[in-house]
């Protein structure tokens, strides 16, 4: 049976635990907006300077020069872009996932306690009723625990196939703009 003293400490960490995600969450948001507004201030200030490249271009080979030139620095500023909203969202994510874990594992702790209380405090003949709840709470503490592998290798198997995809698009840009410039 939980006193009341169990449940309102139930609560107050339940509350404590709500506070803290969300804080985390407005720091995340705070480094995206942070990261939009440099993004935002580096494009508005290149944009001024092509511009200004292009109006004092002499000829169109020079043009097509300038703006071959332009292609493999974007590509670069872009995948280093998206690297950096990858970085936050990922940090967001395990913070997250620790919280979570950390909160799931108090749970199971906790479950596992009234289980045994109640195994102690059962009945004589009820042995298998309790030995079938201990069974069941051991195999969705392994289904959780799978879950959580299961949940980190997706995440390290997507942040490998983003590197790859990331470095073959620098990669490419590098190519094009080699191509363009030989032209």
């Amino acid at each position: 049976m939980l006193t009341a003293e169990q449940i309102m400490a139930a609560h107050k960490a339940n509350i404590e635990s709500m506070f803290g995600m969300t804080h985390k969450a407005f720091e995340s948001i705070e480094k995206l907006v942070e990261l939009n507004l440099q993004a935002t201030k580096a494009a508005l200030a290149e944009t001024a300077n092509h511009a200004q490249a292009f109006m004092g271009a002499k000829d169109a080979q020079e043009f097509m020069a300038l703006q071959a030139g332009m292609v493999q620095p974007l590509a670069e500023k872009t995948a280093a872009y998206s690297r950096h909203l990858y970085d936050i969202a990922s940090a967001a994510g395990a913070d997250l996932g620790k919280t979570i874990e950390g909160q799931a594992s108090d749970a199971q702790k906790k479950l596992m306690g009234l289980v045994d209380n109640a195994s102690k405090n059962a009945p004589a003949g009820t042995e298998s009723s309790v030995a079938v709840m201990k069974s069941a709470v051991a195999a969705a503490n392994n289904a959780f625990e799978s879950m959580q592998k299961a949940v980190k290798q997706a995440s390290e198997m997507a942040e490998s196939n983003f590197n790859t995809v990331t470095t073959s698009a620098v990669n490419a840009s590098r190519n094009a703009t080699a191509t363009a410039k030989k032209r």
